[in-house]
């Protein structure tokens, strides 16, 4: 079936493909403690061999994650969007509120995200963007698809995978 040809992938994940940062999701009408996790995160592409023979460099796919994770990395992570906080900034700190909950958090220590929860499976879609922006420059025309896992502690991971935009390929 035309259009159905066969993908080669490369994976990269461990090393310095981590970070360790604090965050508290809300959960349907509750706000869980704040706490933190030591984050692995796992990054994949797909596409069709270059004249090179490969997918992607495995060091070009390393960097691209590693920036995102040191982005995350020793932050309170912040889901800007949220609708269940109240999030504002007031001078050099952030203000986090939920009911009688108020949490105050100097504005160098926070990475603000645009997503609605500091969950696994947002976060893996905020480091795909990363990913997929950083791909996009390099003009990788050759990957197609991009899949980040972000596992919160050993077996409990979440995450995102889409096409590239058809900018990237192009």
């Amino acid at each position: 079936m035309p259009g159905d040809a066969p993908l080669r992938h490369v994976t990269v994940e461990g090393g310095r493909l981590r970070f360790a940062a604090a965050h508290m999701a809300t959960l349907g009408d509750e706000l869980e403690p704040l706490h933190g996790h030591n984050y692995e995160v796992r990054c994949r592409v797909e596409g069709d061999l270059t004249d090179d023979r490969w997918v992607i460099d495995f060091s070009v796919l390393k960097r691209l994650a590693h920036e995102a994770c040191e982005r995350l990395d020793h932050r309170f992570l912040l889901q800007e969007r949220s609708t269940r906080l109240q999030v504002a900034q007031e001078g050099a700190e952030w203000v986090v509120a939920y009911g009688e909950r108020r949490y105050r958090f100097p504005a160098s220590d926070v990475c603000v995200l645009p997503i609605e929860n500091t969950t696994a499976e947002l976060i893996a879609e905020w480091i795909w963007d990363e990913v997929a922006a950083g791909l996009a420059l390099g003009a990788h025309s050759n990957v197609v698809r991009l899949s980040v896992d972000v596992e919160e502690m050993p077996g409990q991971s979440g995450g995102y995978a889409a096409a590239l935009p058809r900018a990237t390929r192009a």
